[in-house]
């Protein structure tokens, strides 16, 4: 028996703030959208305790209530909302060509537009201690949370720009920060170094890593061991950030997006245009500067608005019959 292909006319990859904005705008331009929500539904936020920065929320909210609520408005306007995940692409280069979407090994779905929102995902140390406390205490996100450690002593790891602009965040509002960098040196520019440098309640601590996350329910304090004595020592924090990096969830689009040296898909302009027509990219598989719900949001918005003009532009192709 061959296997039925399923006509879309808007595929949303993904879910998220980015792909559920993009799937209330797509569907209120009756743009009919299929989101397949791909592993983890609602994507990074359903791993965060509280938002706080979120516009429209004065209390704020826990980050799961968010996403479902994101899902009951998108599907509150005609979205049909999926557990799947996307495990092969074929992309066309023509312009009103059909694209070609595998999920979960078994179905295929041919789609005129697709927006991607796949996400990406912090990098972690993976010691059994930190992979516990995630959301107790343990973060990889310090402009998202660094508010809630207001006054407490702190500390983050990691040793480029990244680490070191949100050394330089958490030193704003925390009584002390900790940083922790693996090698004898940082590999963030030295402007960046020199910033960290200069900040008074920041102790910059060279050949340090984390030997274990001290707390039960939260964080209470933090074993670090110098890799090169061997010698290990505890501090008193109440939160720990891991500045890593971050990896974008694209690996199916390669060899057929534009893409950076890291995986984030490349758009073009202001845009969320990838190099293939009536593709789109969206949320933080194509954002690594700032990573918010937000942003991710925002650019959801521009991906359904850019669909729906590039729809507007062709001549819908005729099913083969």
């Amino acid at each position: 028996m061959s296997e039925k292909i399923e006509r879309l006319k808007t595929l949303i990859i993904g879910s998220g703030p980015a792909g559920y904005t993009a799937a209330i705008y797509a569907a209120r331009a009756d743009l009919k959208p299929v989101v397949y929500t791909g592993m983890e539904p609602g994507g990074q936020l359903t791993t965060t305790t509280e938002v706080d920065n979120f516009p429209g929320y004065p209390e704020g909210i826990d980050g799961p209530t968010m996403m479902v609520q994101l899902q009951q408005q998108a599907e509150r306007f005609g979205t049909e909302v999926r557990i799947g995940m996307a495990t092969a692409v074929e992309l066309s280069d023509t312009v009103g060509g059909i694209h070609k979407v595998t999920i979960d090994d078994n179905k295929t779905i041919e789609a005129e537009t697709i927006i991607i929102s796949t996400g990406a995902s912090a990098k972690y140390l993976n010691i059994p201690s930190e992979q516990r406390l995630r959301g107790g205490g343990v973060s990889a996100c310090a402009v998202c949370d660094g508010f809630f450690y207001r006054g407490q002593d702190v500390a983050i790891v990691g040793a480029g720009d990244t680490a070191a602009e949100e050394a330089s965040y958490l030193a704003n509002i925390c009584s002390k920060v900790t940083m922790l960098v693996r090698k004898d040196h940082m590999r963030a520019s030295k402007a960046m170094q020199h910033r960290v440098e200069s900040l008074k309640n920041v102790e910059i601590r060279y050949n340090t890593e984390v030997d274990e996350v001290l707390g039960e329910q939260v964080v209470e304090g933090l074993r670090m061991v110098n890799n090169e004595t061997g010698v290990k020592e505890d501090i008193a924090i109440t939160g720990l950030f891991i500045a890593i990096g971050h990896k974008p969830s694209t690996d199916i689009f390669k060899g057929q997006l534009d893409m950076d040296e890291t995986g984030y898909i490349i758009t073009k302009g202001k845009s969320t245009k990838t190099n293939k027509p009536g593709v789109f990219a969206s949320g933080d598989a194509q954002d690594r500067e700032y990573r918010q719900a937000v942003t991710a949001a925002g650019t959801g918005c521009m991906a359904a608005l850019d669909a729906e003009r590039y729809l507007a532009t062709v001549e819908t192709p005729q099913e083969t019959v």
